[in-house]
């Protein structure tokens, strides 16, 4: 124990299964602190002394010594670390003025399925079968992206046989293969760059493609192709919704190169799935996904062809029966079950005088079906 803090990483990611942390932040100058239940938990250790080396010795013997010379050049890396019990983390390690801090995820060994989940029925649809296209799962940091896909992935591999082919920097859910075959990638260990492995991958016979992040134009271009020529590409954003989704693509390549990629992406769309993790009403839950929904449908891939990207959204909100759905609209229906308080759904709310408007909605049909009842004296 140095300065009333552990010699070991060990005890630190331990505790983080009983707090049901998602993150451990380690920075010098403050203690040790936890992210539960999406809020920022400083622990009651003493803090972590500047100067001392303490989060390097600490994480040492965790770093993949062969990835060293990458930190020492760019000044951070990922990689994952599994505990011998089975938990896995995801590690981001940083300079910052000359210190190293860090940032670790905790990844859960069970991926869960789309019920625990609570994710709307339309993800299971389009995991039901490895049609052809591009499935792209958007949100902020920490936000679930990777389980929601996790979850996608898993649904496949145990109901179809399919070849599973993953790109991740770094590996965060492990998949056995059930029904499917799957080999996953990471990057630093397997493969040097997404382009370069997505390149390699379209000639190792994959119906199914899963890219742990698009992150630059040879990337998308890359995916759009596989897309375009027979597979099923899965990939994340870092986008807060649908229509920035959109727009981020199309800041990849200049605007000679948008008409071209415009109509790649109108050809191989599936789905755009956004997603915010906001706090539930149940502690035993924690936090529940509200989710935007845009399909591949035809007036989608037309608008996206033409470019008239602005009539979308009146497009997801009048097709809930097709699966899609806006923020708002979920927000709504997150409250009318009693998932999410009211306040929470305003305070998140992209359009509050749109949300309000629904709630008076839910409200009067709650009223009619009442009025109904007493009327008729049956439910």
């Amino acid at each position: 124990m140095q300065h009333g803090l552990p010699d070991s990483i060990v005890p630190l990611l331990e505790k983080m299964a009983e707090l049901q942390a998602s993150d451990l932040h380690l920075k010098t100058g403050i203690p040790p602190v936890y992210r539960v239940a999406g809020e920022l938990r400083r622990t009651n250790l003493p803090p972590i002394p500047v100067n001392s080396r303490l989060i390097e010795k600490l994480l040492d013997p965790l770093i993949p010594q062969n990835r060293r010379p990458i930190f020492e050049e760019k000044g951070g890396l990922d990689f994952a670390y599994n505990l011998p019990n089975g938990d896995r983390f995801r590690i981001n390690i940083l300079r910052s003025c000359d210190q190293m801090h860090a940032a670790i995820r905790r990844v859960k060994g069970v991926i869960p399925s789309f019920e625990e989940l609570r994710l709307p029925p339309i993800y299971k649809k389009l995991a039901e079968t490895s049609v052809e296209g591009i499935i792209i799962v958007c949100g902020v940091t920490g936000c679930g992206k990777s389980t929601t896909q996790a979850a996608m992935i898993d649904y496949i591999n145990e109901t179809q046989a399919v070849n599973i082919i993953s790109i991740e920097d770094p590996i965060e859910y492990t998949f056995a293969s059930k029904k499917s075959i799957v080999s996953q990638r990471e990057l630093g260990l397997d493969v040097q760059s997404f382009a370069d492995a997505l390149r390699g991958a379209v000639r190792q016979d994959p119906d199914v493609i899963f890219i742990g992040e698009m992150r630059d134009r040879e990337t998308l271009a890359a995916a759009l192709q596989a897309a375009e020529t027979g597979h099923l590409v899965f990939c994340t954003l870092h986008t807060a919704d649908t229509m920035q989704s959109l727009t981020r693509m199309l800041e990849f390549f200049p605007p000679d190169q948008h008409g071209f990629i415009r109509s790649s992406l109108a050809n191989a769309l599936r789905a755009i799935l956004a997603q915010r993790l906001l706090p539930a009403i149940d502690p035993q839950i924690s936090r529940v996904p509200a989710c935007e929904v845009l399909l591949g449908e035809g007036i989608v891939k037309e608008k996206i062809r033409e470019g008239a990207d602005t009539d979308l959204p009146e497009i997801i909100l009048g097709s809930r029966e097709a699966g899609m759905q806006n923020f708002t609209q979920a927000l709504a229906e997150l409250v009318e079950q009693g998932l999410i308080y009211h306040d929470v759904a305003m305070e998140n709310a992209p359009n509050r005088e749109a949300l309000k408007g629904m709630f008076q909605g839910i409200k009067m049909s709650a009223q009619t079906l009442v009025h109904r009842v007493k009327r008729t004296g049956t439910s």
